[in-house]
């Protein structure tokens, strides 16, 4: 899925946790076989090539994960859209190569996850009109690393962290003091915004720095605004905390696309789920339940 997954385990049989590792990396390498779209033969692959001719069968696990998208693009009234895809296969970043607006125009028409039709009791999906694309790039991280965790959890180890780009899962905590988490200044390479204390938590990070190129004074990258087929500008970075990395890998993204305003709103309404967002001025922003670094509150009045 184009990045890459890391994991961090504490056990007391090097051996087992070598083979723990190596668990968790294979079935990374089973999902991304899957899900990917950068992979011809992956199943997500085969119904973006024949879904708007007939229903295709997408199997329990893929299938799942495509209505659990579909529901958040509801809860997010579409900013979360993994049809998006329509106009992002356009984008090549490496040879920063981006579509004309003419392209944008056509094909942003194809961006509505109501396009998208499941037949639960099948399991297959349809597409409603041709050139419609999905891509799980949103979502699949976050599953990745949650699966990691489950399968770490299950042969029982206390204390882990899994992470696949942005996306981080943790297991328990840090024996006895919590992980702590940076999130990265989205100006300057390698360095970092502020570091957050977090224990049994996901993490997921949405920026305009993961996979993008600068073209006349314009960053061009790659989450791409549902209304628009643009890259989304009103933020650099959101991130979201909470229980389940499926969720605050789609979250991330939603609250990037959505903006400080709407997208700390959405957050609000979620109380399971925290976001930190850096908007287009650099500005800090904290969710209801997120109390700023000390040294960022208003000082208090001194006593008369």
């Amino acid at each position: 899925m184009g990045t890459e997954v890391s994991v961090y385990l504490w056990h007391e049989d090097p051996e087992a946790a070598r083979l723990l590792v190596d668990a968790v990396f294979s079935e990374a390498e089973r999902i991304d076989a899957l899900m990917s779209t950068y992979k011809e033969s992956s199943l997500i692959s085969e119904i973006n090539r024949h879904a708007a001719e007939a229903p295709v069968f997408a199997g329990n696990e893929l299938f799942t994960l495509i209505q659990r998208a579909l529901d958040i693009s509801v809860l997010t009234r579409g900013a979360f859209d993994i049809t998006y895809d329509s106009v992002g296969q356009h984008y090549d970043f490496h040879e920063r190569k981006r579509p004309d607006p003419a392209t944008v125009e056509k094909e942003r028409a194809l961006i509505d996850f109501r396009l998208v039709r499941l037949d639960r009791v099948a399991q297959t999906v349809f597409f409603a009109k041709p050139g419609v694309r999905i891509n799980l790039g949103g979502i699949a991280k976050g599953y990745v690393v949650e699966r990691g965790v489950d399968l770490l959890r299950n042969r029982g180890v206390k204390n882990a962290i899994v992470t696949a780009g942005g996306d981080s899962r943790l297991l328990g905590d840090r024996r006895g003091r919590p992980f702590m988490i940076g999130i990265r200044d989205p100006r300057i390479d390698g360095e970092v915004a502020m570091s957050v204390p977090l224990a049994d938590e996901a993490v997921s990070t949405s920026g305009d720095y993961e996979r993008f190129f600068d073209e006349d004074g314009i960053r061009y990258h790659h989450i791409i605004q549902p209304d628009t087929g643009a890259p989304a500008d009103q933020v650099h970075s959101a991130t979201v905390f909470g229980p389940d990395a499926v969720m605050t890998d789609a979250l991330s993204t939603s609250v990037f696309v959505m903006g400080v305003d709407l997208g700390l709103r959405l957050i609000a309404d979620l109380p399971d789920y925290e976001s930190i967002v850096i908007d287009a001025q650099g500005r800090i922003f904290y969710s209801d339940g997120l109390q700023p670094p000390a040294a960022e509150r208003e000082p208090a009045e001194a006593p008369e």
